[in-house]
């Protein structure tokens, strides 16, 4: 972050400070990060109020703070606000806009955005100074911190933006519009709190309409509801996908245990190169094509995208990770999040890999009233795909197991997470290759942790 002095703080979210002007050189939302020169913004929690720990933001040397009330307690300067979180925002629109002069890509979709993002980053880097966030920084707090890690000498800010409502992607792209737009997919994730898969689009959209009306947006021509976003935007288009329509197209795809290989080519120019990930699951071309779009369309040459992108691991944890288990077993660790088509694309790529396939599968959350049809259709699609056993955990994966079992995959339901663990520790082969993966909730992690850690005779 450029240090900004705290009378430009106060402008930026239109709020008096109280105490001598400094210089704040970070920002901060949670008292254990605080270093030296930081603004605390105390943003009230489900589980924590922080306006109860500013004494140790002030002992970890916070140079200010954001509260919503008075602080008497502390002595260092302190503005007040009516809500933190939204003067978290004006601050950071208030950095993009007045002191970043770098190109700013905005990324969105129902599943891949997180992967997606690590792909851009990976391309971009590799041509500039580039920001962008660890992990899933994606919402009305992480957005702002992204923007604020970004200095002067920042060319690309990589931002993933994320909802849970209508209304959400929008007022992140009020914090900093997008030059370079780009969603993945449209999927049944959140198809519970929206009511159906067409205002699943509507809200994703929302990037496409913030964006910035002289960027490009970026769009997945294998899904129709996300080329349907180019008249929501008069932005240039450019396309990428396996469809022959694609301007950033790919083409004989390879698979292996551990890796993807795939050519790319850019129709618009009739430029070809071969591309090589390390990643599992042939739904990660689509997402590498999109990071060669956002290479090309920031100034590189199909050529330097490719070999920027070649060789690229997988970043962020809980996604796709490859952990070795025990006795030769193989874990996927996709428990972040899932949803019916993250869980089919996920499905389809364990049975691709070299070994029995398992799935250990939990529950799809905020599927509202289309979770028994979305989860049954999960457990057809097991069939489908070949899977040699499938373990459901949880009760909302019971019509999942039914659909499986039905046609003939070996399925077994079980209550819990804790009841799963013996039951496959007993069952698994050398060999094998297992597959979890459920709502970040439901804490499907903790198979994986456990079947790894009996590698070490951690666990008994």
């Amino acid at each position: 972050m450029i240090p900004i002095p705290l009378a430009e703080l106060e402008q930026a979210m239109g709020a008096p400070v109280s105490g001598v002007d400094i210089a704040v050189r970070g920002i901060s939302v949670d008292t254990r990060t605080v270093v030296p020169g930081d603004a605390f913004f105390a943003i009230p929690g489900a589980r924590v109020d922080p306006h109860q720990l500013l004494a140790d933001a002030e002992s970890a040397g916070a140079a200010a703070l954001v509260v919503e009330r008075t602080a008497s307690e502390v002595s260092v300067p302190t503005i007040v606000v009516e809500n933190s979180l939204e003067a978290l925002g004006h601050f950071a629109h208030w950095y993009w806009r007045n002191r970043l002069t770098c190109r700013t890509i905005g990324i969105t979709g129902s599943s891949g955005k997180t992967t997606t993002k690590d792909l851009i980053a990976q391309v971009l880097r590799s041509y500039g100074p580039t920001v962008w966030p660890e992990g899933s920084l994606n919402t009305e707090v992480g957005v702002p911190l992204t923007i604020v890690a970004a200095d002067q000498h920042t060319r690309f800010l990589v931002l993933e933006m994320a909802m849970r409502g209508l209304g959400h992607i929008s007022y992140l792209t009020r914090i900093a519009a997008p030059d370079v737009a780009v969603v993945t997919n449209v999927g049944h994730a959140h198809v519970g709190l929206l009511g159906g898969i067409d205002q699943v689009a509507i809200a994703k959209g929302e990037l496409v309409e913030g964006m910035n009306p002289d960027g490009v947006a970026i769009l997945n021509a294998d899904d129709s509801r996300v080329i349907a976003m180019h008249t929501w935007t008069r932005a240039r288009m450019v396309t990428f996908g396996l469809s022959s329509s694609a301007d950033i197209r790919g083409e004989r795809v390879r698979s292996t245990a551990r890796s993807l290989q795939f050519d790319v080519i850019d129709q618009r120019t009739g430029e070809r190169t071969a591309v090589g990930i390390e990643y599992i699951g042939e739904h990660n071309v689509s997402n590498s094509l999109a990071a060669i779009a956002v290479g090309i369309e920031c100034g590189m040459t199909l050529m330097s995208a490719a070999e920027a992108l070649n060789g690229a691991q997988p970043r962020s944890a809980m996604r796709m990770e490859l952990v070795p288990g025990a006795q030769g077993v193989t874990l996927i660790n996709d428990a972040y999040n899932a949803n019916p088509e993250s869980m089919k694309s996920a499905l389809t790529a364990v049975v691709q890999m070299n070994g029995r396939s398992w799935a250990v599968l939990g529950e799809m959350r905020e599927l509202g009233e289309f979770s028994e049809a979305l989860h049954a259709d999960v457990g057809r699609h097991a069939a489908e795909s070949g899977l040699d056993h499938l373990v459901c955990i949880g009760e909302g994966t019971r019509p999942m197991h039914e659909a499986a079992s039905d046609r003939g995959v070996e399925s077994l339901w079980l209550p819990s997470t804790e009841e799963a663990i013996p039951v496959l520790r007993a069952r698994l082969t050398p060999g094998d290759v297992v597959l979890v993966k459920a709502s970040r909730s439901v804490g499907l992690d903790r198979i994986v942790t456990a079947l790894a850690q009996d590698e070490g005779g951690a666990a008994g």
